[in-house]
């Protein structure tokens, strides 16, 4: 029997595959190797060395080259990597390559990890001296004018400057080049003094720094998170340790990292999917070496390398952001917390308003909870009012007692933001003659209607189609637009208030890469401005100026037959509403709704998010839904119905007999078809995780091996946060 290695590849496939060690070279666990696969080759992770096989030696193939010298994976990532594949029913080879950035898990050498820096060329100065250029291409070439200058410092000095550096690189006025890692930079602003509850939670989370203990800190927006994670940060570099910190979203990584390197004095890192992939593996590959101390990172920045960890936090941990959708359905979250055990070092958890499976852990004694209740820059938290819209005639959605409020405020000299959880102009257009209306043929779900592209927009699956000038049913001119999106909104807002700067931001506005920062730092802080956009502006911007938020569009929530909906709604609210009078000027927040005796809004707007958790907790524990109870979501699709229901029902026979089981389905899923594919899912509950978790195991193999698994796609998603 021949001794082998044992290969992650990059396939959804639930095995490892056994390869011949190399001719030349020797290979080791954590490494990368070329392999032969199918008809062509392909790069894979070695997992297991000098394993014995079943497979005849006749069948093996042989590793072609050992690209690594030593590993990129070290022993705490392979365990950990080993841990989520298992739990959350992964394939290997795709959940090992979610750890190796994109130019990682390519046939090429290594990048170089020096610091990337820009200066300007003899056609630069003669561009500088000439004044040829205006703008942020202007300032950027005469921040270089007095020498080469790294990202960080360029941070620090020109908010703005990477799309100026991507033009005047095209115009051979600036080049990139590479130097060896720069020392330390100068902090350039010092740490205020933290008030009493910020100093308590630094020194219980500084207490625990060498050892793991997983903290919950919940504290009101505006309360001051960010200033204990950077005094804990400060204190972990002080150790010679090394700190991850996780945002949701790549629009919040910007301002940040500006705010990391002012404090802290050191380069930080990034890592999310806007970066270029060359930026992206210098960054982790410094992680891994040790020269780089801090990263700053959306969801998959979770498996960045460090050993000589000291820290890790997840802001925001309430998120859906963090959990993967596709593919190695990974949280990033709960995985951060299995690195920080295995790691043995802190985990922070920060929101303003922490997920249900966090308040339970708190309940339960697995973390240990931290409170922010104070604002430490404003008087008062932000007046919260409802709009009762029943019986008003609106203008788009907005009432008169609304527009009347929003025309005071910008009067004042202050900001507003509109808040609509949808982007286009309306998700419906409507024949006013025959009731026809524009529907996706992919989906069979309603058209949003994008005015000022004139396209018809399936947001669900990006079909589009012109705006058709009659109705295709009937003939008739009677197309009108139902419902409001930010576009619609923004339209609005413009026709009432013609002098008024009204700035939108949503998928739509900020499709470039730095658009969102861009758009955000053109906001004059001390002038008046209406601002309409959709959870992009839900957290983490602070923006002074700002005193109205309107919350419109709310009802969607109060009627969702999702059960997380309503924490979902309570968190928006708050979050939303937790952008007004973060500074000395007092905040109010007006809530338009239907439905004004709504319990949980009620209970929402009298006691505050924290007494709505524990209401909807007891809801969850009642009901045996998460997190008191456990689910795992199998969903399958293909071109035709009978198939999907064929491998469905395969599926539950295979299920084994677990007397405390619930089995919903097989059955449609809530949007039945998408993207012209058939979809439908079984559900698994169970009150006790680790006989869930044991008995699917083996049910998971047997999928991949039942006849009609070929003619789907089908994935098992354990600790489903998305229904549909």
């Amino acid at each position: 029997m021949p001794f082998v290695l044992r290969v992650a590849l990059p396939v959804p496939l639930p095995t490892l595959f056994d390869y011949l060690p190399p001719a030349n070279g020797e290979a080791a666990v954590g490494g990368r190797v070329l392999v032969p696969f199918g008809r062509g080759k392909a790069v894979g992770v070695v997992v297991e060395v000098d394993v014995p096989t079943t497979v005849g030696s006749a069948r093996l193939k042989r590793v072609l080259k050992v690209l690594d010298e030593s590993p990129l994976l070290d022993a705490e990532l392979m365990q950990t990597l080993a841990w989520a594949t298992d739990y959350w029913l992964g394939a290997p080879g795709e959940a090992y390559a979610n750890a190796l950035p994109l130019l990682l898990r390519e046939d090429k050498p290594l990048p170089e990890t020096g610091e990337p820096i820009w200066r300007l060329t003899m056609a630069g100065e003669s561009a500088r001296d000439a004044g040829s250029r205006r703008g942020s291409s202007r300032a950027l070439l005469q921040a270089l004018s007095e020498g080469p200058m790294s990202a960080p410092e360029l941070d620090i000095s020109l908010a703005d400057w990477r799309p100026a550096a991507r033009r005047l690189i095209e115009a051979d006025l600036i080049e990139r080049d590479e130097r060896e890692p720069t020392s330390p930079l100068n902090p350039v602003t010092r740490a205020p003094a933290l008030h009493a509850e910020q100093e308590a939670a630094v020194a219980a989370i500084a207490g625990a720094l060498g050892g793991f203990q997983a903290f919950l800190l919940d504290g009101v927006t505006g309360s001051g998170k960010t200033e204990v994670y950077l005094a804990l940060i400060a204190q972990t570099l002080a150790q010679g340790k090394q700190a991850l910190l996780l945002v949701p979203e790549i629009g919040l990584a910007p301002q940040t990292v500006r705010r990391l390197r002012e404090r802290l004095g050191v380069p930080i890192e990034v890592l999310h999917s806007n970066l270029a992939e060359g930026d992206r593996a210098r960054a982790w590959l410094r992680m891994r070496s040790g020269e780089a101390r801090v990263v700053l990172g959306t969801r998959s920045a979770v498996f960045t390398p460090l050993p000589q960890a000291g820290l890790i936090i997840v802001d925001e941990e309430h998120d859906n952001a963090y959990k993967q959708q596709e593919g190695f359905r990974y949280h990033a979250r709960d995985l951060a917390l299995v690195r920080g055990r295995a790691l043995n070092v802190p985990v922070l958890l920060g929101s303003a308003t922490p997920s249900l499976e966090s308040l339970a852990n708190v309940e339960a004694g697995r973390y240990h909870g931290l409170h922010l209740r104070t604002r430490p820059s404003a008087a008062h938290p932000p007046q919260v009012q409802i709009i009762d819209m029943r019986a008003q005639r609106l203008e788009h959605g907005l009432s008169p007692a609304l527009m009347h409020t929003i025309g005071e405020t910008v009067a004042r000299g202050e900001q507003v933001l509109v808040f609509r959880n949808r982007r286009g102009y309306a998700p419906v257009l409507l024949c006013y003659s025959c009731g026809w209306h524009a529907d996706c043929p992919r989906c069979e779900h309603p058209l949003t209607l994008h005015a000022a592209r004139r396209r018809l927009i399936c947001h669900h699956c990006e079909y589009q189609t012109s705006v058709p000038a009659t109705c295709p049913a009937c003939g008739s001119t009677e197309l009108k637009p139902q419902g409001q999106g930010t576009e619609r909104l923004e339209e609005a807002l413009v026709a009432q208030f013609p002098q008024m700067p009204v700035l939108r931001i949503d998928r739509e506005t900020t499709r470039h890469r730095d658009a969102f920062e861009t758009l955000l730092d053109n906001l004059q802080t001390d002038a008046p401005a209406i601002l309409v956009g959709t959870q992009m502006l839900a957290k983490g911007h602070d923006l002074p100026n700002l005193t109205l938020v309107a919350i419109v569009g709310v009802d969607e929530g109060l009627l969702s037959i999702d059960f997380r909906a309503g924490e979902r709604l309570a968190q928006l609210v708050v979050q939303v509403a937790g952008r007004a009078g973060r500074a000395r000027k007092p905040g109010r927040v007006l809530l338009q709704t239907h439905h004004p005796d709504h319990l949980l809004l009620r209970s929402l707007l009298a006691n505050g998010y924290g007494v709505a958790a524990k209401q909807l907790l007891a809801e969850r524990k009642q009901a045996g839904l998460p997190p008191y109870g456990h689910q795992v979501l199998l969903r399958a699709e293909a071109h035709q119905r009978p198939v999907v229901d064929a491998f469905l029902s395969e599926a539950r026979d295979a299920l084994p007999d677990v007397a405390d089981w619930q089995i919903s389905g097989p059955m449609p899923a809530p949007m039945p078809l998408r993207a012209g594919r058939h979809r439908g899912q079984l559900l698994i509950e169970s009150t006790t995780r680790r006989h869930l978790h044991t008995a699917l195991r083996a049910w998971w193999i047997q999928l991949s091996k039942l006849p009609s698994a070929r003619k789907v796609r089908w994935s098992i998603d354990v600790d489903p946060v998305d229904l549909y």
